[in-house]
């Protein structure tokens, strides 16, 4: 009997054991899951901040025969799609990259292995791409396209434009406000509408300073022709010009290799150079003098790294015209040069930059546009 009573009471105490120890390793899995669910929260969070840090998104450009490092155009939209990588820390190659053309049957095949390299965004870097961009829009329909300086149309193609013809009135007006001889010059790469703004908007802002001034105006027909560029400067100073503005990308390294030429021989003569799509400030310098007058600024960086970003964000303006003119910062001149670009000549370009702001004068942009305005003079 009493041997039955004490394994009853072993059963008890060993039942409330096992009961007890069951209470226990539930309290130790729940802080186990606790911790693991803790740490899976953890982990979702740090990869979703890492998500939103980076971004799959990649924009190229091609170039025309200019190239990445001609100091003018194709350098500044190069730079801007540099600003762009770095800004959503991209690395060249895989995240933004430029595809160099040589000749302009360069453009189609470059385009195309762009987009087989499944970059999102696609440029095309000049007015001379416009027939290669609209081939292949028309073949990627689901690839961001954008083309600067021209208008190409298309539902997945922006046109990226600049007033050059206000930014170039205001290197007319410094011009004619600097020239010593009353006779100045332009330079300009292929005779098109294009370049035609900047002639117009040239000659135009210097004539309405003075309308007697003399604006000789030569074409190279190329725009990476450096040799035929120092040529056709050597022609103008020996003709007593003493400022060329150049817009003809790399064939402007030649005017400023003369100018500098022409300096050494002569460290006493004023000759210039205006330079055009970036500042160009550096390539003026020679010893401790600098024959860089100023330069007329087109943010081709700040529209390719703008326009990219608009695209990153889902927000890309196809089929759309931007403009970017001086109202907006779009286009200006540099004032880096303060021994040559001075207060007499900055207080009238200002002047005038106000004007055209406030649609006092209308900057002309073609030829038969010009003949009507200096005829209103």
């Amino acid at each position: 009997m009493k041997n039955r009573k004490l394994l009853f009471l072993f059963a008890i105490f060993l039942t409330l054991g096992m009961l007890l120890a069951a209470c226990g390793g539930g309290d130790d899995s729940e802080g186990e899951n606790a911790d693991s669910e803790s740490g899976s929260d953890s982990e979702s969070n740090e990869t979703t901040e890492a998500s939103e840090e980076s971004t799959d998104f990649s924009s190229a450009m091609v170039t025309d025969v200019g190239g990445v490092d001609d100091k003018s155009f194709n350098q500044s939209a190069w730079e801007g799609l540099q600003a762009w990588g770095e800004e959503h820390g991209l690395e060249e190659g895989e995240g933004f990259d430029y595809a160099q053309s040589n000749d302009d049957s360069d453009y189609q095949p470059n385009l195309n292995r762009l987009v087989r390299e499944d970059f999102n965004m696609v440029f095309g870097i000049g007015y001379k791409l416009e027939d290669a961009i609209s081939e292949v829009a028309g073949q990627y329909p689901d690839t961001n396209f954008a083309i600067v300086d021209s208008v190409v149309e298309g539902d997945n193609i922006a046109s990226i434009t600049f007033a050059d013809h206000e930014g170039s009135f205001l290197a007319g007006v410094a011009a004619a406000n600097k020239t010593n001889t009353d006779k100045i010059g332009f330079v300009g790469g292929t005779d098109s509408d294009l370049i035609n703004k900047f002639e117009s908007g040239f000659v135009a802002g210097a004539k309405t300073v003075n309308p007697d001034i003399e604006v000789e105006v030569q074409y190279a027909g190329a725009f990476d022709a450096p040799d035929d560029g120092k040529l056709i400067a050597s022609n103008m100073y020996n003709n007593d010009i003493d400022i060329i503005y150049h817009a003809s990308g790399a064939t402007g390294n030649g005017v400023f290799a003369q100018a500098k030429d022409i300096k050494n021989n002569d460290a006493e003569r004023e000759i210039w150079v205006i330079g055009v799509d970036r500042d160009q400030y550096e390539e003026g310098a020679i010893g401790d003098q600098n024959v860089t007058l100023t330069s007329m600024i087109k943010r081709v960086d700040n529209s390719v790294q703008q326009v990219s970003n608009m695209a990153m964000d889902g927000e890309f303006p196809g089929g759309e015209v931007l403009e970017f003119g001086v109202e907006d910062e779009g286009v200006g001149l540099a004032d880096t040069n303060e021994e040559a670009y001075t207060d007499d000549i900055a207080q009238p370009v200002d002047e005038w930059k106000q004007k055209i702001i406030d649609g006092d004068v209308e900057v002309p942009q073609t030829h038969d546009e010009l003949d009507e305005y200096l005829n209103s003079l």
